[in-house]
């Protein structure tokens, strides 16, 4: 499920049945999904179902642990050590990267399930490194972990010598076992110092040659604008990756996921204002926001939190080239604005080579926002 630059046509996929009329009396009613779907939908959804409560799966895990006490002389120097001495998410030391476990066969089914695909416009040379972008959020990211956090996708094949990381929260790395699984999924803390660490140890050189990281740019704050059919994007202020990339030399480049907006519906902050106050209330004291969402069940086509069976097409686009400066003081503003200008029009033209292609259902264009 890979590919060079997109072709003319994408794969088609429909979240009800054919046949499923849409008078005002269906759209009250719960489509449910027949009996006789086939053993392989059947695994994809529970496979996506699994990933999708990974964190709350883990976290059961934990307490039932817990509530075994032949258990405790193990878990509270676990505890301790996760909490105040573990330095694995940000070291950009990936020995706890387990291959086997990025490539293994259940993640071509996780990614089926949709389905997602990763094209590429241009070869990336091993022998630099690299900031990839990924634009918009959505609400769970389910194709930059596809694309990113498995080899589903076929990443190795398409950019060959060169090691991928996709980046999440730091907090991730503090709840228990799912730490550790993250961990062996390759996945690393988004913070400044595990940015940097990553893209200048290891690698070919011993320097970061031939490493990638990949971050969602807009984050907690863009998964609120994550609206069917619509591509909003957080970017205008959002200048940290572009220091980033000066500072460690990375060359930047932009990934544009057509679909992944569509795979839920969420409350419009437009339509309920006092909800997205509250939404960036709790983002501001906590960190993250808890976007009202709903898409299909397991068993209907109407109501629940499985993500709908839309088309993910993940395009990465063209590197951007960097000239490094590793003292921040001398890092000028106005190479900043032009690093970051141009990686806005790079996007911009991404968006407007596909976009018939991919997001022939759109309801508007490309938007730039705060």
């Amino acid at each position: 499920m890979n590919g060079d630059a997109p072709s003319g046509r994408g794969p088609v996929s429909s979240t009800r049945p054919p046949s499923t009329r849409t008078t005002k009396r269906d759209k009250k009613r719960i489509h449910w999904a027949p009996l006789n779907i086939g053993l392989e939908r059947r695994l994809q959804t529970l496979i996506v179902l699994c990933h999708t409560l990974t964190i709350v799966l883990f976290l059961c895990s934990f307490f039932f642990t817990c509530a075994i006490p032949l258990f405790w002389p193990l878990l509270l120097p676990y505890l301790v050590y996760i909490s105040l001495f573990s330095t694995a998410p940000t070291s950009g030391d990936l020995k706890g990267r387990s291959n086997f476990l990025r490539s293994l066969p259940i993640w071509s089914v996780y990614a089926s399930y949709f389905p997602a695909t990763l094209h590429r416009e241009e070869e990336l040379p091993p022998t630099k490194k690299y900031i990839f972008g990924y634009h918009p959020h959505g609400i769970i990211s389910h194709g930059a972990f596809a694309a990113f956090g498995t080899e589903a996708l076929g990443f190795k094949k398409l950019f060959p010598g060169i090691t991928n990381t996709l980046l999440t929260l730091d907090s991730n790395f503090r709840i228990p076992f799912y730490r550790d699984y993250a961990l062996a999924m390759g996945l690393a803390s988004v913070s400044r110092e595990s940015c940097e660490n990553l893209l200048s140890k290891g690698g070919a050189n011993s320097k970061g040659m031939g490493r990638a990281i990949t971050i969602v740019i807009g984050g907690a704050r863009e998964s609120l604008n994550a609206q069917p059919h619509s591509l909003k994007l957080v970017l205008k202020r959002r200048k940290g990756f572009v220091k980033l990339a000066i500072r460690t030399g990375a060359d930047l480049v932009p990934v544009l996921a057509f679909g992944e907006n569509d795979l839920y519906q969420q409350v419009d902050s437009d339509e309920h204002p006092i909800i997205h106050k509250v939404q960036m209330l709790v983002k501001s004291t906590m960190g993250f926001t808890i976007p009202l969402f709903h898409a299909r069940g397991v068993f209907n086509y109407d109501v629940g939190l499985m993500p709908y069976r839309r088309p993910l097409n993940i395009v990465v686009g063209r590197p951007i080239p960097v000239m490094q400066q590793s003292n921040r003081d001398m890092i000028d503003d106005s190479y900043i604005d032009e690093l970051h200008g141009r990686y806005v029009e790079e996007l911009k033209r991404l968006w407007d080579t596909w976009k018939d292609v991919y997001a022939k259902d759109r309801n508007g264009e490309l938007e730039i926002i705060s």
